[in-house]
């Protein structure tokens, strides 16, 4: 061959460490370790035990390349021959479990290169999937004698993956939804956390709850360094409230509902950057059945035997009208205040209602708001209502104090 073909990783340099070697000066090396350490120009004065540097080191190995990262390479062509070569045509393809993909910066050939030259190329891609990547370069050119040629060159590389993450709904009475993401340094580095946000979908609002409020600003609950050790996890909580054109349609809380993606942005070693997202997150919703019922308002704290008041929210989840006639059943420690079987009248398809009630408690403690019946004239069918919420009943002494 006339020409000759190298490849390079471009990547950044790490920091220089030592292992740092000591005694006693009662041993026999006496002073003799520490004074070496003292004079390695790698150690950092005055801290020369600790295994820290400010000495820049060039890579010494192709290294890991993690998903989300951006993979650069260098390539160079060198004539190593005396004479003269013609219509050089540099290709790089990047082959991956699914797909082909051409990352050379021009695909127009070079009419000709002269003898200790080279054409010099810089490939950029940013890794999208896991599994093994097979760079593929391949040079075809002409001789001086008309002939032409071709050769190629095969680089295999695994792409690992960086981030463990995992999900958890938790599913609230007002159709809130609490995500909680999970998330996990897989690596062997620690990594700046730069961003770690979450997209709704067309439904939802989101509500980030990984800050608090100190001094009138807002303050990251992971501090003012968000770094995430090898192995670590750390926790992301965001609220999701359906926006009111959704909410008030009792369809949208059937079946699996898209929740939206997260988005991960983090820094390692000397600022390489990296970013996933996810896919669409989906949570299974809870099933209402025909009839649902939440509650709108309801107090924290109530005197013992003194009447309060709640607000329900019965929304007609079926695809029919209700007839529905509302029964109130006492239990031992609650008791409803009001009229028992009254009609409630026509309730059609995804429609709702607003329903004030007044009840007392006769027990102290945290008791159970209980006992409410509905029932669907039209199909003679019963709904029970039991545990609808808790509230805390206390003597008008205690709560007076």
């Amino acid at each position: 061959y006339f020409l000759l073909f190298a490849v390079m990783r471009l990547t950044k340099p790490t920091l220089f460490t030592n292992i740092p070697v000591t005694c006693e000066e009662r041993d026999l090396p006496g002073n003799l370790f520490n004074q070496l350490m003292k004079d390695d120009p790698s150690t950092v004065k005055g801290a020369e035990t600790l295994m820290l540097g400010e000495m820049l080191t060039l890579p010494q190995n192709f290294g890991n390349i993690f998903l989300g990262e951006t993979f650069s390479s260098y390539i160079s062509v060198h004539n190593d021959s005396n004479q003269v070569v013609k219509d050089i045509l540099v290709k790089a393809d990047l082959q991956t479990s699914s797909q082909r993909l051409n990352l050379s910066a021009s695909s127009a050939a070079v009419a000709e290169l002269k003898p200790d030259c080279c054409i010099d190329d810089v490939i950029h891609h940013e890794v999208k999937e896991i599994g093994t990547h097979i760079l593929v370069c391949a040079v075809s050119y002409t001789t001086q004698t008309g002939e032409k040629m071709y050769f190629r060159k095969f680089f295999k590389f695994q792409v690992l993956k960086p981030l463990d993450v995992k999900t958890k709904f938790y599913n609230a009475e007002t159709d809130e939804v609490f995500l909680e993401a999970q998330i996990q340094n897989i690596t062997t580095s620690p990594m700046f956390m730069e961003k770690v946000s979450l997209e709704p979908s067309m439904m939802y609002n989101v509500a980030e709850l990984n800050t608090v409020d100190t001094a009138g600003e807002s303050e990251s609950t992971f501090g003012s360094r968000t770094y995430l050790q090898p192995m670590d996890t750390r926790q992301y909580l965001y609220c999701l409230k359906p926006k009111q054109e959704f909410a008030e349609k009792a369809g949208v809380i059937k079946g699996v509902t898209v929740i939206g993606k997260l988005d991960i942005v983090w820094k390692t070693n000397l600022g390489e950057r990296g970013r996933l997202q996810t896919s669409q997150l989906q949570r299974m919703a809870p099933g209402y059945g025909d009839v649902r019922l939440s509650l709108e308002t309801i107090p924290d704290t109530v005197n013992l035997e003194e009447p309060f008041d709640i607000t329900c929210k019965i929304t007609n989840c079926s695809e029919r009208t209700m007839d529905l006639v509302l029964e109130m059943c006492n239990t031992n420690s609650i008791h409803w205040c009001g009229v028992s079987g009254r009609q409630l009248g026509k309730l059609h398809p995804s429609s709702s209602l607003h329903l004030a009630l007044t009840l007392l408690s006769s027990v102290q403690g945290l008791q159970s708001v209980s006992g409410l019946r509905l029932t669907d004239t039209f199909l003679k069918r019963t709904y029970e209502y039991d545990d609808i919420a808790q509230v805390c009943v206390v003597s008008s002494e205690v709560k007076q104090s």
